[in-house]
């Protein structure tokens, strides 16, 4: 096994997540099999109850694990599953140590940090590096570990020192060590400034760990006196300082980082000579590309409570630029605080009711994502309101679905205090209550997570037709309240059609409105299946029915997979096969059809300064967007 750590310095945000599963993605495209470890040093057990604000999203694996929105990215960008147990944190490992301790396993030991804390971080390390999580038997070739946070942070500490005793463990050629820092441009001088990297070299190098590549993240690349300038006080050589500028879109870090040989680096170090293979990247060259010269817009109203941080939502996001891509459109999300349309607003700040609801009406589609708590309920269903009433494309997700069974039982079902008994214990008409096995008083781990299967009821239902008309998918699931199931009856002989429940039947997992061109909640959350160049298929039908594409996306499913993986299993890629969210078709072939096609007209990728990653006014600069994608 060979062991590639992945630090950060000066700042964070850097990026050191999409960094990761780039060269994740490098070193599988060299014909490698990869996995990913993430690092999280806080206490938490897993990152089911943090806060979105303060962490973004929580992102739910197959397993059920709750862990850091970083491991979506692994996901994404390497195409496999993680467990749980990919997502290290200090709260796991104190936990599993005390357990031993309690259990006598270390019976007339003093426990103490060192040696017992490190050694249990270095065994979980090397019992995770070994699970298979591509499909494939046996362990991978190479194991990605992220250490989260900064270089000096206080609870990162047993991590450092685990990590150092690793790499003497397992010895030269079998650990290489990447450092994300800083070189930022000050415009008061106009020159990269090389202090804040040596420094943070220098402060890793005390701490027992030497970098051997050193990333780093600045506005434009490198000069190269300023990589000889770092090579000569960082001690590593010029050819191991890659540049991480920024780019117009994540996709082009991989080919950011095959364009400066750093495969050539990482094969030299971890001794792979003559078992990796050139990298050739050619389906990550063409969504990057599209994603480029696509300038006919998308435009999709986010209606949420956590639109202030889009790391909240960077799931949903990702799955809508996948979905854009494949429709050829360029994406804007206009974000929609859900308590800016409600009345009460409207008396207090009347500028910002205004202004929610004119991104509302401007938008081509509405999408109302998941979330927790009371704020903003009236607002979302006032958005769902709207868009059933105005045929616009709609899709909702778990919260979001629930919000449109009581905005149709308020609205159409005339049942006025209508509501969901999270919101309202003593409702007379309790369209969402809380799931018989759920727990009230234990919020971590107790809700109905990871992936659970969905029968399609209806085979003409628009849902069963994006997904391929199959019997059943395999979806992910994050929720303590469901629809009621002894109201069905009613809901549906009103219109409202539950196309795909679980295997009793009495738990709603999809809901559809016949009536309309495409209105769609679920209970599930498609978008963290949703992969580059395989989107969700419910995804793709939003994002297909906001510019007119729906009726093509019904009648070839495999429409919503334009840009698949590319096919080469000779260069490291799997061969194309049909995914849960959309079946797959061969790259060459979508991309004949397309009037720009990037490999006809020869365009080159371009390098220009991030204008933003098409999320809105706001537009973060895409290499900090690194951080969730």
């Amino acid at each position: 096994m060979k062991y590639v750590l992945v630090t950060g310095g000066v700042v964070s945000g850097l990026g050191k997540g999409v960094t990761a599963s780039s060269i994740g993605v490098l070193l599988k495209a060299c014909g490698l099999r990869v996995t990913a470890i993430k690092i999280d040093p806080y206490l938490n057990t897993d990152a089911g109850t943090l806060s979105p604000f303060e962490h973004g999203e929580v992102f739910v694996l197959d397993d059920g694990g709750e862990v850091n929105l970083d491991l979506g990215n692994y996901e994404r960008f390497l195409d496999i599953k993680l467990t749980r147990d990919n997502n290290i944190t200090t709260g796991k490992i104190y936990q599993f140590v005390i357990n031993k301790e309690r259990k006598g396993d270390y019976l007339g030991k003093t426990v103490q940090v060192v040696p017992h804390i490190t050694n249990a971080i270095q065994e979980w390390i090397e019992r995770v590096a070994k699970i298979p999580v591509d499909g494939n038997e046996g362990p991978a070739d190479v194991c990605i570990i992220e250490l989260g946070g900064t270089i000096g942070d206080i609870e990162s500490m047993p991590f450092i020192e685990a990590l150092g005793q690793f790499s003497y463990r397992v010895g030269p050629g079998n650990f290489c060590l990447v450092h994300v820092s800083l070189v930022p441009v000050l415009d008061a001088v106009g020159e990269q400034k090389t202090k804040p990297t040596q420094h943070s070299v220098r402060s890793l190098r005390g701490l027992g760990l030497m970098p051997n590549i050193l990333a780093c993240r600045s506005t434009k690349p490198l000069d190269e006196n300023i990589k000889e300038k770092l090579s000569q006080f960082c001690h590593i050589p010029v050819a191991n300082i890659i540049t991480l500028n920024d780019v117009t879109n994540i996709w082009h870090i991989p080919l950011l980082l095959r364009e400066q040989k750093a495969h050539e680096a990482f094969i030299k170090l971890l001794k792979l000579q003559g078992i990796a293979k050139e990298p050739m990247l050619e389906e990550w060259t063409i969504i990057a590309r599209i994603y480029d010269i696509s300038h006919d817009p998308v435009r999709i109203a986010m209606v949420g409570k956590y639109t202030g941080l889009s790391d909240s939502y960077i799931s949903v996001l990702k799955a809508l630029s996948h979905a854009s891509i494949a429709c050829h459109k360029k994406l804007v999300v206009d974000w929609v605080p859900s308590s800016d349309l409600e009345d009460s607003t409207k008396a207090e700040a009347p500028d910002l009711y205004r202004a929610a609801w004119r991104r509302l009406r401007g938008a081509d589609g509405i999408l109302v994502p998941g979330g927790f708590g009371d704020r903003g309920v009236e607002g979302k269903i006032l958005a769902v309101k709207y868009a059933r009433e105005n045929n616009v494309p709609f899709l909702g997700i778990c919260l979001g679905m629930q919000i449109a069974v009581i905005e149709f039982a308020r609205s159409v079902m005339n049942l006025e205090d209508a509501n969901s008994t999270e919101f309202d214990p003593d409702t007379t008409n309790p369209c969402v209550v809380f799931m018989p096995e759920g727990c009230k008083t234990h919020l971590g781990g107790t809700m109905r997570l990871g992936s659970r299967r969905t029968y399609f009821e209806v085979a003409d239902s628009k849902a069963a037709k994006l997904y391929g008309n199959v019997s059943f998918v395999d979806e992910r699931h994050r929720h303590r309240y469901e629809v009621n199931p002894y109201m069905i009856t009613e809901f549906e002989k009103a219109g409202l059609a539950f196309v795909g429940k679980d295997e009793t039947k009495r738990r709603m997992e999809i809901v559809e409105l016949h009536t309309h061109p495409y209105f769609i909640g679920v209970q599930f959350h498609p978008e963290f299946k949703s992969r580059p160049g395989k989107p969700s298929a419910l995804f793709s039908g939003l994002v297909g029915a906001a510019c007119g594409q729906l009726e093509l996306l019904l009648q070839n499913p495999s429409h919503c997979s334009t840009l698949t993986r590319r096919l080469t299993t000779s260069n490291g890629f799997s061969p194309t096969q049909s995914h849960p969210n959309g079946n797959s078709k061969d790259l060459q072939q979508a991309m004949a059809s397309h009037p720009f096609n990037p490999t006809r007209t020869g365009m080159g990728i371009r390098r220009s300064p991030l204008r933003g990653c098409h999320t809105g006014t706001s537009a973060p600069m895409a290499m900090e967007c690194m951080s969730d994608e």
